[in-house]
């Protein structure tokens, strides 16, 4: 009996040793990917993290909550049609962008200003999802002469509006659990990946639906959250967006604007999308009866959406038609 104790114990060890071993190795890739694929350039409030590549008009694409460059160059793979050249940053307290004192929306959208500035780009196209669309917005109303047109995904609540109307698939303290640390969401996504869709939005009926792309699309962006101590303080500032003190006024936007929304978000109500959509002028409103907040089983759609949007608004050409990739 001994000697089965023993042995138990010693296969519990070593098991736990080769566990600890191989969480050690995946999250050293994962930051060693973060890493080698952006760039940084200094603006006058912080370093910002950024990919690039394509050829084209140029597409500054912001990425939501829980994101970084990496989930920025993931939006542009999913919804920009080929012919642009797309620039990814991280925003604050995202990869490579850290959290300054002044961590606003309106301070993010003047750090994109030192990043086109450092670029030497002049106007772009905005192409924004979930939490990255309140600085988006931001950048139109403040930098009005660099903004060609939006185009605004799963738009995240932004002041006035609060996040009230929110009825997120899991609750919210399972959220805080699972992004506390990167243990948690290393053991899920090496047992059972699929098991964290349900946070992302995608509920069992959209996973039916979706395309083996959009699979591919929702695998890339649960991976991608890994490693999420790198993310935790550009959560925990998301809250700046529905700040008071901030308040958005989309009435002041003169720029084109293409709003996509599906009406069974859960986690960005389509409320945010229509009160958007009822105040800039001549907006263009396209809501998805299902897809949840990831617009699953519309992507073609949507892809669409936004190539005949660019086609009539976008910039014909660039000044630096192609941007290598860092």
């Amino acid at each position: 009996m001994r000697r089965i104790v023993f042995l138990t114990l010693l296969a519990g060890a070593l098991a736990a040793v080769a566990t600890a071993l191989l969480y050690q190795r995946d999250l050293r890739a994962a930051q060693a990917r973060l890493s080698g694929a952006a760039s940084v350039v200094e603006t006058a409030h912080v370093p910002v993290a950024f990919q690039a590549g394509g050829a084209g008009a140029p597409v500054l694409a912001i990425h939501g909550a829980g994101g970084g460059h990496d989930q920025g160059r993931l939006l542009v793979e999913a919804f920009l049609p080929d012919g642009h050249r797309w620039i990814a940053p991280s925003r604050f307290g995202y990869p490579g962008s850290p959290l300054p004192d002044d961590a606003s929306t309106a301070a993010q959208a003047d750090a994109f200003a030192g990043l086109l500035d450092a670029l030497g780009i002049e106007r772009v196209t905005l192409l924004a999802m979930s939490g990255g669309v309140p600085p988006a917005l931001q950048f139109a109303l403040r930098h009005p002469e660099r903004v060609q047109a939006l185009i605004l995904l799963s738009s995240a609540p932004y002041a006035p509006l609060k996040a009230e109307e929110q009825d997120l698939p899991v609750p919210l303290w399972l959220y805080d659990a699972l992004f506390a640390s990167d243990l948690p969401l290393w053991a899920i996504l090496r047992i059972s990946p699929r098991r964290l869709a349900p946070m992302f939005d995608a509920r069992d009926d959209l996973l039916a639906q979706m395309s083996a792309r959009e699979a591919a699309f929702l695998e890339a962006m649960t991976t991608a959250f890994l490693p999420v101590t790198e993310r935790r303080a550009g959560l925990a500032n998301e809250g700046a967006a529905i700040n008071p003190a901030a308040a958005i006024d989309p009435s002041e936007i003169t720029v084109p604007v293409l709003i996509l929304h599906a009406r069974d978000d859960r986690i960005t109500p389509a409320s945010t999308a229509t009160f958007t959509a009822e105040r800039v002028a001549g907006a263009e409103l396209h809501l998805f009866d299902s897809g949840g907040h990831l617009l699953l089983g519309h992507h073609d759609t949507a892809r669409g959406h936004v190539a005949d949007f660019l086609e009539v608004h976008s910039a014909p050409t660039d000044t630096r038609s192609a941007m290598p990739e860092p």
